[in-house]
């Protein structure tokens, strides 16, 4: 049983880090999201930046990494993990780690939109033409079952 567990909705802050040690790969990304703080002395609205690190092994984290970029909303299921150590002065430290259970992809972030806006423009006009004709074998598959019954 995982003791806790977190949704977290933000943007990525930067690139995911794709990360090769032995057998295991994992990805490394921090998720940031603004939060109303209420107003300031002149009425304007305040926020503030809330930013988390969690790190997704396997499948996940590859899937995380390949598609994903600076900006990107995502939409993370994790588990936080206990980090305790001791350091070279003999005092404990504790830390913790969130670890993606499963995730989904929310809005593109502007990097991402960029680029298929590029594609798009680099993909020749599609010929109209083609699609009128492909409805004329149909039609006339259609009147010859329709003479057949």
């Amino acid at each position: 049983m995982n003791s806790f567990t977190l949704t977290a909705v933000g943007n990525l802050a930067r690139n995911p880090e794709l990360v090769a040690k032995g057998d295991t790969t994992y990805t490394r990304f921090c998720m940031v999201g603004n939060d109303y703080a209420g107003k300031d002395d002149e009425g304007a609205a305040r926020e503030i930046v809330t930013s988390l690190w969690f790190v997704a092994f396997g499948a996940l984290g590859e899937a995380i990494a390949r598609n994903s970029r600076k900006g990107d909303q995502l939409i993370v299921e994790a588990r936080v993990r206990a980090n305790n150590w001791t350091d070279k002065q003999g005092e404990k430290q504790y830390d913790h780690s969130f670890v993606v259970q499963g995730f989904r992809f929310g809005a593109p972030g502007k990097t991402k939109r960029e680029e298929r806006e590029a594609r798009r423009e680099e993909e020749p006009q599609k010929d109209d033409s083609r699609d009128s004709n492909a409805e004329a074998p149909r039609a006339s598959r259609r009147a010859a079952a329709a003479a057949a019954t």
